[in-house]
């Protein structure tokens, strides 16, 4: 049988969404980060660890997440929060793309760049003039897409993040004012 071909569906995540999403974060995040994480790093951001995480973010209200889904399930999800970290601080009223994810099975269908787009109006909305988020610089597919929708690298860091330390490329967009 055929995959239902019908468009995604778009909205706000909930609190009631965090097992689904914390699903889609786990695999594409392992199918991403495969060859480029430490091992004890992809065991030990595990299921329950993506859950708890997802139940803390989508309860916070400075977060927002939205998540795209067919009949399938959730096929991708933007996650925008305040910008936290150094890295934001030369940019002009940053927002922070925290997640942006898009299943295997939905790639190259344009629904990352949506997703994004759908983020950019979000952030314009809470005042943010500027759009940014940090790639592992081995990430060189993330990083083309990136470029392909107008993102600028703007600096080079290291995440020192708890299990590993990765080098990081921030990428920002400037939001025009909404009218």
């Amino acid at each position: 049988m055929p995959k239902d071909m019908t468009a995604p569906l778009f909205r706000r995540a909930t609190e009631a969404d965090a097992p689904a999403l914390a699903r889609l974060h786990l695999d594409v995040w392992r199918d991403t980060y495969a060859t480029l994480a430490p091992p004890e790093a992809i065991e030990k951001l595990d299921l329950a660890h993506r859950l708890n995480a997802w139940q803390i973010s989508l309860a916070d209200p400075a977060r927002d997440c939205f998540l795209s889904e067919d009949a399938d399930g959730v096929t991708g999800l933007i996650a925008l929060g305040p910008a936290q970290g150094e890295p934001f601080d030369a940019l002009a009223a940053p927002g922070e793309i925290k997640h942006l994810y898009v299943a295997s099975s939905a790639r190259r269908q344009g629904l990352g760049g949506r997703l994004l787009w759908q983020g950019f109006d979000r952030l314009r909305e809470r005042g943010c003039r500027t759009a940014a988020l940090g790639v592992v610089r081995q990430n060189y597919s993330a990083r083309m897409f990136y470029a392909d929708i107008g993102g600028r690298e703007v600096a080079n860091y290291t995440d020192a993040g708890p299990l590993w330390r990765s080098l990081m490329v921030l990428v920002a967009w400037d939001l025009p004012e909404l009218s």
